[in-house]
């Protein structure tokens, strides 16, 4: 037995903390790291992460998409500051206002309502206003921000802890629009101040305006992608980042097959000469989408072996008919690096015409998630989360934490 599991993903938890390194060098002195972990850390897996991070302190705040991923991490004993960037519902401000965790409010509606929900339980909410510069998503424009800030300030049970917005398209080096949103965000901090109204924390600047933009002057910046190393390196300023994952299967079977063999469903592939054909354990259920068949290769001894035939649910096949000494359990590289060859998650996406968080977040959960080395904390203290009585910390408390 090699002790190796069907597909398992590589997780180098030094590469994120090298890709720390590089955003801290980028941001102003005294600059705070929010590490976006929302989507399971973009498939990277959460919790390990978060640990490893937090023994190191090098991130003040976690950004997530929704209660679920916010309480997944207090039930694991996360005890930083965590901000939901995206809306929640009626029936999450129980749990999210029990648990201190920070809300983007969008509406007066959705504030009005935590607002009697933090009433009810006796404790503060804390809350971010995302003001819309053009994203055209959630949050107000600017007028209307103004005005749901002030509302967060004059009430006894919520806190304003910060005023954010998102860029649509940071992504691209230089990129006018970008700028564009920066300055709005700008004046409207501007009148913010002007109003007299007290923010602890700016914050506007994700992975692409870190890298590409003078966009991490604010108090925070919320960075996912360049963490996990999964922006394009040929780009300038993304060049020293490290990616994180590696994505491997391994041989599980084997088989000479004369010229004229049908492969896989629908017999999408016929073998055009005598070749070896080797059977992997991964599929579409795992993430091997069905669209690279026989659009893809894989690694194999630190050679590239095409797929061929259909992807299927659980398994795809591969052409190994001219490398040498090939067996079964030999390990298959999807995504990383084998000897002198790589292929990347950028790679794989611009072979899918899509993005590389759709990528990593598409990998299923018979992916088992390696994490190396294990340098975690084994446990933190562990709050008791669903059924929390435990005081919130005090508003300067949490100011010094993210501000």
């Amino acid at each position: 037995m090699n002790g190796r599991k069907r597909v398992w993903a590589d997780i180098d938890l030094d590469a994120i903390s090298h890709n720390l390194g590089v955003i801290r060098s980028r941001i102003r002195e005294g600059g705070k790291i929010m590490l976006v972990s929302k989507a399971d850390a973009y498939g990277h897996g959460v919790i390990p992460i978060a640990r490893h991070v937090l023994s190191r302190n090098e991130v003040a705040a976690f950004g997530v998409g929704d209660s679920e991923e916010a309480l997944e991490l207090r039930e694991a004993g996360i005890d930083a500051p965590i901000l939901i960037l995206g809306a929640i519902v009626e029936d999450e401000d129980e749990l999210v206002v029990a648990n201190d965790i920070a809300i983007c409010a969008h509406s007066m509606s959705r504030i009005r309502q935590l607002e009697r929900e933090a009433r009810r339980q006796g404790r503060k909410c804390r809350i971010h206003i995302m003001v819309d510069t053009g994203m055209g998503r959630l949050g107000p424009f600017a007028d209307k921000a103004l005005e749901l800030a002030q509302v967060v300030v004059d009430s006894e049970w919520l806190t304003l802890e910060g005023v954010a917005t998102h860029f649509s398209s940071s992504q691209n080096v230089d990129d006018p629009f970008t700028q564009l949103q920066a300055r709005r965000f700008d004046e409207f901090r501007d009148r913010l101040i002007a109003s007299g109204v007290p923010v602890p924390v700016f914050h506007a600047a994700n992975s692409g305006a870190v890298l590409f933009e003078d966009g991490a002057t604010h108090d925070l910046v919320r960075v996912g992608a360049a963490a996990y190393g999964m922006i394009d390196r040929k780009k300038p300023g993304a060049e020293t980042l490290r990616p994180a994952l590696a994505l491997r299967t391994q041989i599980i079977y084997l088989k000479d097959v004369p010229p004229g063999t049908p492969i896989s469903y629908n017999r999408m592939y016929t073998t055009p000469k005598k070749t070896r054909i080797a059977t992997l354990p991964i599929g579409y259920n795992d993430g091997l989408r069905y669209a690279l068949s026989n659009r893809w290769s894989v690694l194999v001894n630190g050679q590239k072996a095409p797929i061929v035939g259909a992807i299927s649910m659980d398994y795809c096949m591969v052409d190994v008919g001219h490398l040498p000494n090939v067996r079964a359990g030999d390990v298959c590289t999807l995504i990383g690096r084998d000897g002198d060859q790589e292929l990347t998650v950028t790679d794989w996406a611009d072979a899918l015409r899509t993005v590389p968080y759709e990528v990593t977040t598409g990998l299923g959960r018979r992916v088992k998630r390696i994490h190396r080395p294990e340098r975690c904390r084994p446990s933190l203290a562990v709050r008791s989360t669903r059924t929390s009585t435990t005081p919130p910390r005090t508003d300067q408390e949490r100011a010094a934490e993210v501000s």
